[in-house]
C-alpha cells in the first residue's frame, strides 16, 4: 500500500512536523509513504498508484494543473484523509476542492486557547470504535460550513467562547466526518492545530483510523 503526504502552506499549523507524525503511523500500519513539500506532487506523481492521499496544506493557492489530478484521483477511488486547516482551510477560492472535502473553516471563536468537548456521536464506526464517548481539547474550536451530505461521527457544541454567533444559540458543529467523492472515501477531522493536539492520544487514534478507513481498511 502506498500513501502520499503533501505538506506546506501556513507555517502556524506546523505542517512539516504534522506530516512526520502522519508518516510514522502510516508506516507502522504497513504503508510505503511518499512525502512531498510541493503541490506539484499532485501533477507529477501517478496518483492512481496510491491507496491514500493526506493533504496538510493550510490556505495558499493551487493551480488547475495541480488540483485537477487530485480531484480525478479521489473520484476514481483513491482515499483522502486529513485534519484541521491542513485539509479544510486550503485553497479558499477552490469550491470544487471544498465540495470534495465536505467543509470549509470560517471561524474559531476564542482562538487557540478554548477548552471544549468533543462528543462521539457514532461510536460503532470503524474510525470511532474504541474511542471515549467524550473528551476535551484545548485548541481552536473550528466553526465550519459543512456539506449536509457528510456522515457526522463527532461534534462539538457552540457557543463556548464569545463571538458574533452567540445569539444564534446552541449549535452542535460537526468535527469528525466521512463522505464519498465519486468512488473515493473522504475522512476529515477538525482537530489538529499543531503537534500538541495531533499527538493527544484521543485525537491521534481518530486521525490514524480515519486514514485507514479512507484507504479502504475497515467499514
Amino acid at each position: 500500500m502506498k500513501a502520499l503526504v503533501v505538506y506546506g502552506g501556513w507555517d502556524g499549523h506546523q505542517p512539516k512536523e504534522v506530516a512526520a507524525i502522519y508518516s510514522e503511523f502510516l508506516e507502522e500500519n504497513g504503508f510505503t509513504v511518499t512525502v512531498s513539500d510541493t503541490l506539484d506532487a499532485y501533477a507529477t506523481e501517478d496518483l492512481t498508484t496510491y491507496r491514500l492521499i493526506v493533504p496538510i496544506w493550510t490556505m495558499g493557492t493551487i493551480t488547475p494543473e495541480q488540483l485537477n489530478p487530485l480531484l480525478a484521483a479521489v473520484k476514481g477511488g483513491v482515499g483522502i484523509a486529513g485534519c484541521h486547516g491542513g485539509m479544510c482551510d486550503s485553497f479558499r477560492m477552490e469550491t470544487e476542492y471544498q465540495f470534495m472535502t465536505g467543509g470549509q473553516w470560517v471561524s474559531h471563536p476564542g482562538d487557540s486557547g478554548v477548552n471544549y468537548t468533543v462528543d462521539i456521536r457514532v461510536p460503532d464506526h470503524f474510525i470511532t470504535s474504541g474511542s471515549p464517548n467524550m473528551f476535551t481539547v484545548v485548541s481552536e474550536q473550528y466553526y465550519m460550513h459543512v456539506d449536509p451530505a457528510v456522515h457526522v461521527l463527532a461534534t462539538t457544541r457552540f457557543p463556548v467562547a464569545d463571538g458574533p454567533h452567540l445569539r444564534n444559540g446552541v449549535v452542535d458543529m460537526p468535527v469528525v466526518w466521512t463522505k464519498w467523492y465519486g468512488n473515493g472515501r473522504v475522512s476529515y477531522n477538525g482537530l489538529g492545530h499543531d503537534t500538541t493536539v495531533v499527538t493527544q492520544p484521543e485525537v491521534l487514534r481518530l486521525l490514524e483510523r480515519g486514514c485507514l478507513w479512507a484507504a479502504g481498511i475497515g467499514h
